[in-house]
């Protein structure tokens, strides 16, 4: 009953989200799974040489398909579990300085300076107390399950090979709004400057996913499902928090449905292998 007043929740937020739809602050990388542009658009006008020295799996050489998902996700999988770790072990200092405050303990100079840390980190805003920052702190740092980061990477990148993905290891979608930030869409429409990030690591583009939906205010919904949850004391199943995924691409719904399905589909190659 618990779970099914949740997902009645999510999909609650999500409709007040599509009422008013507000658009937030651009920031310097935005995710946008927008029109699936240069995945197999026109010819290749030249060789672009990668922007990193990753050794990529030649994703498109793999014609069995169970194989090429197996490879994807292996590949990517190891980052994802590290900085969710990573995330986790943080989650966990903001829990315990939580706890104090609730018993109405002091936090000694070493805390009182995590939180500030933290604040400046996952742009904690509108939250003139302690306590309220630590409590805004409990909705963002936090992690996104495994199996939603495989499969928004899969849909976003073409199974590892889109130009962007090999070029920039840019497996989800990322836009930058600096020139030189990355590289400049193909088909891009004119007066537009962003260009698609571009990372030299796949630790860095990992990294850089996790923190904006931790941090962009477009996913507020996203993280109020995950609050929910926790709230509720259920686990955070990819199922549940894609509705919370609506602003990530201007196609709205029908990306979170597909999302959706993929998450369905895809589920015996989630597991390590």
């Amino acid at each position: 009953m618990k779970k099914m007043n949740i997902v009645i929740f999510a999909l609650g937020v999500v409709f007040l989200y599509m009422l008013i739809k507000p658009f937030t602050e651009q920031e310097k990388y935005t995710a946008i799974a927008s029109k699936k542009t240069d995945k197999a658009v026109g010819p290749i006008k030249k060789v672009e040489k990668p922007l990193h020295d990753v050794d990529l799996p030649k994703f498109s050489k793999i014609v069995d398909i169970n194989k090429k998902k197996k490879t994807f996700f292996n590949f990517l999988r190891p980052e994802i579990i590290k900085e969710n770790n990573r995330i986790i072990k943080r989650r966990k200092q903001v829990i315990a300085i939580n706890n104090k405050l609730k018993a109405n303990e002091g936090l000694t100079e070493e805390e009182q300076a995590l939180v500030a840390s933290f604040v400046k980190q996952y742009k904690v805003k509108n939250a003139p107390t302690l306590t309220q920052k630590v409590e805004k702190l409990l909705t963002k740092v936090d992690i996104v399950p495994t199996a939603l980061v495989l499969v928004q990477a899969a849909n976003e990148s073409a199974w590892g090979t889109s130009r962007f993905a090999r070029i920039g290891l840019n497996f989800f979608g990322i836009w930058c709004f600096k020139k030189g930030c990355g590289m400049v869409p193909n088909s891009r429409d004119e007066g537009l400057d962003h260009e698609v990030a571009a990372f030299t690591s796949v630790e860095k583009a990992v990294k850089h996913y996790l923190h904006n939906i931790n941090t962009n205010q477009a996913y507020q919904v996203f993280r109020s499902i995950r609050a929910q949850l926790h709230a509720n004391q259920q686990p955070l199943t990819a199922e549940v928090l894609a509705t919370g995924l609506l602003p990530y691409s201007e196609r709205g719904s029908d990306y979170v449905l597909e999302i959706s399905e993929m998450i369905r589909h895809n589920k015996k190659y989630f597991k390590n292998k």
